[in-house]
């Protein structure tokens, strides 16, 4: 399972990013990594530099190694940046999706919609995370699921970001629903990553 059962908190402060609201408050006061030696001076090779960057991505879409490993081959094969390329390919799963649109508050509940139904994509119930959208598809909750309490938060804007909603997506909370309008463009997806070092941690 992709999803790590250690505390979010605790895992934001060890990679540097805040994965979930909650996390950011206490990241923000001890913006260190846990344990008594966090606030220590440490010397990190090329090595471990890249093989954290590696870890935040994983950890911002909340993917298993193999599906990491698995979309970068698939980035590598795509003309021009592998890094930018290997980022949209993330960004284009389901799970990211519904939680760039607001429909969910975190990566791990978006994945948790996903995998219990509540999804469906040009009309047909999708409940695999990792299934990747294309440009004109549209995904909604599904008619039986909308009156649950999580989705009635969600389509009054209780789980939208603060900050705007990407531009290659077109949302309508109200109807729980959005349409990938096309393929995102790097610098428009809300990723915290130098993904030029997860390249240079795969290529090595």
């Amino acid at each position: 399972m992709a999803n790590q059962s250690r505390p979010k908190v605790k895992k934001s402060r060890a990679l540097g990013i805040a994965l979930t609201p909650k996390a950011v408050k206490y990241f923000e006061a001890r913006p260190y990594p846990p344990g008594e030696h966090g606030r220590g001076r440490k010397q990190n090779s090329d090595y471990k530099v890249r093989l954290l960057e590696k870890q935040r991505l994983r950890a911002q879409y909340d993917v298993s190694e193999r599906q990491l490993v698995r979309a970068y081959d698939r980035a590598s094969k795509v003309q021009g940046k592998t890094g930018e390329a290997l980022i949209i390919e993330l960004e284009r799963r389901l799970d990211a999706l519904v939680l760039r649109s607001g429909i969910a508050r975190t990566i791990y509940q978006a994945r948790q919609m996903v995998t219990h139904g509540h999804i469906e994509v040009n009309g047909h119930k999708v409940d695999k995370p990792s299934f990747r959208v294309k440009p004109d598809d549209v995904v909604m909750v599904r008619e039986r699921s909308r009156e649950k309490s999580l989705f009635q938060v969600a389509r009054e804007g209780g789980f939208a970001a603060d900050g705007e909603t990407p531009r290659y997506l077109q949302v309508n909370l109200k109807a729980l629903a959005f349409r990938l309008d096309r393929e995102p463009n790097r610098k428009e997806i809300p990723v915290i990553c130098d993904e030029q070092l997860v390249v240079e941690y795969y290529a090595r």
